[in-house]
């Protein structure tokens, strides 16, 4: 019954910019902490930012601080993620997660639900 479903993916040169959304239904959106990971084939997941699920506190991965902003718009059950400065290194698919009352956290294990993903490829 829940679903997150990404899009705003693309094809996008370096030092460019593309917001991408995540929709969720099923779901007292309200309530949850909302995230961003990407990966890669062969490669782990990596936290790129979070936002908790009441006051809105936003957290960044190392890699994208000062280039990503996170954001929800709970009326709309809609997260967003505006990138900007793209680096071919961002290239990835980007996935939506969401906990339940979390606070934000890095770790994915904490996350219940996941969306499918939106490819993103930055050329450079």
């Amino acid at each position: 019954q829940v679903q997150l479903v990404e899009s705003g993916g693309g094809l996008v040169q370096a030092g460019g910019s593309l917001r991408l959304s995540c929709v969720a239904s099923g779901l007292t959106f309200s309530s949850y902490a909302m995230a961003w990971f990407r990966q890669v084939p062969g490669k782990e997941r990596e936290f790129v930012s979070a936002i908790s699920w009441s006051v809105g506190s936003t957290y960044y991965g190392d890699s994208v601080k000062g280039r990503f902003t996170i954001s929800r718009d709970n009326a709309k059950n809609t997260m967003y993620l505006q990138m900007n400065s793209l680096k071919p290194e961002d290239t990835a698919v980007y996935v939506c997660a969401a906990d339940l009352r979390g606070a934000g956290s890095v770790r994915q294990s904490v996350y219940e639900y996941w969306g499918q993903g939106t490819q993103v490829t930055v050329s450079s």
